[in-house]
């Protein structure tokens, strides 16, 4: 790329938009964030952002940059388009990549939230020197990115990757993707807080989580490290459930390592203790001891700008 050294990363989150410029290594040089909503329309939008990082580009040096990479709910690497993403405020189908192009000059690749967290710990995070790992981001949601052979697996459509919806629990909670028992229905922020919900309705009055409104994964959390029984069973659960499903995960992928993300993540060997064991415990022999649990390598606060820049060097 000659002195193409550079790379603009960009976040799109429902509420907030976060962006930076980053170096090759992975060293984030300026960042700055903006609202994401309160646009009129989605030009109205990348104008705002435009003229947020105009400064930036040219105190970098615009012949330093190699392009812009985005990280975006619904985004499609193949298509370059946000569909009918249901967290952002514009409806329909935006070619978010034309948009850009059109609007910066440079080279615009797109993909969604969690498989560009997977490119960032290739590029620069826990998973530098692997061609086999899938990345794990356990927030209100849990999103997933595969890489397998070095590559991130995108499917045949844009849409491969989608752990969170594979069916953990057979006839198990409505999710509002319309089927029932999905993953993440069980392992996320808000998974964790309808467990526990269930269970203090049929009776757990000893807890400090009873009587709590709201309940938050948070109190979960420090409920647990206190040492309450309940909040440590909902962890030890919530890790069986999660174990459970990446045994079979393990069976078509054979990673080298999980690498766990997010908020529910920092619950640590809480959650992550109990998710090895039952993993291992389901796990076909010639898979057995062979599979890391890590936690991200990158930084929390800039994780999602350094992942959509690696998008660049891809």
């Amino acid at each position: 790329m000659g002195k193409k050294s550079l790379a603009v990363g960009i976040d799109i989150g429902g509420t907030k938009t976060a962006f930076g410029i980053v170096n090759k290594e992975g060293s984030l040089l300026r960042k700055g964030c903006m609202p994401t909503t309160g646009h009129l329309s989605i030009e109205a939008y990348i104008l705002a952002l435009k003229a947020e990082l105009s400064a930036w580009i040219t105190a970098a040096g615009p012949e330093q940059i190699a392009g812009l990479g985005v990280g975006a709910p619904n985004a499609n690497f193949y298509t370059g388009e946000i569909k009918e993403a249901v967290n952002l405020p514009w409806k329909g189908t935006i070619n978010l990549v034309a948009l850009l192009e059109e609007a910066f000059g440079y080279p615009t690749v797109v993909t969604n939230d969690a498989n560009a967290a997977a490119l960032g710990e290739m590029h620069y995070g826990a998973a530098r020197s692997m061609k086999d790992f899938v990345v794990i981001t356990l927030g209100t949601g849990l999103g997933s990115g595969i890489v397998a052979n070095g590559q991130l697996i995108y499917g045949h459509d844009g849409f491969a990757g989608e752990l969170g919806h594979i069916i953990a629990v057979r006839g198990g909670r409505r999710c509002g993707c319309g089927r029932q028992g999905c993953l993440e229905r069980y392992v996320s922020a808000t998974g964790i807080v309808a467990t526990a919900k269930e269970w203090l309705e049929e009776g757990n009055s000893g807890s400090v989580l009873s009587g709590m409104d709201p309940l938050t994964a948070k109190d979960i959390h420090e409920a647990a490290v206190q040492g309450d029984e309940l909040a440590k069973k909902l962890f030890s659960y919530t890790g069986q459930v999660l174990g459970e499903t990446l045994a079979d995960v393990v069976a078509i992928t054979s990673p080298e390592a999980f690498i766990f993300f997010g908020g529910l993540s920092g619950a640590g060997d809480l959650l992550l203790q109990p998710a090895k064991a039952a993993m291992e415990e389901n796990l076909l022999h010639v898979y057995r001891d062979k599979v890391k649990f890590l936690t991200s390598a990158l930084p929390a606060a800039d994780a999602a700008i350094l992942g959509a820049s690696a998008l660049v060097w891809t």
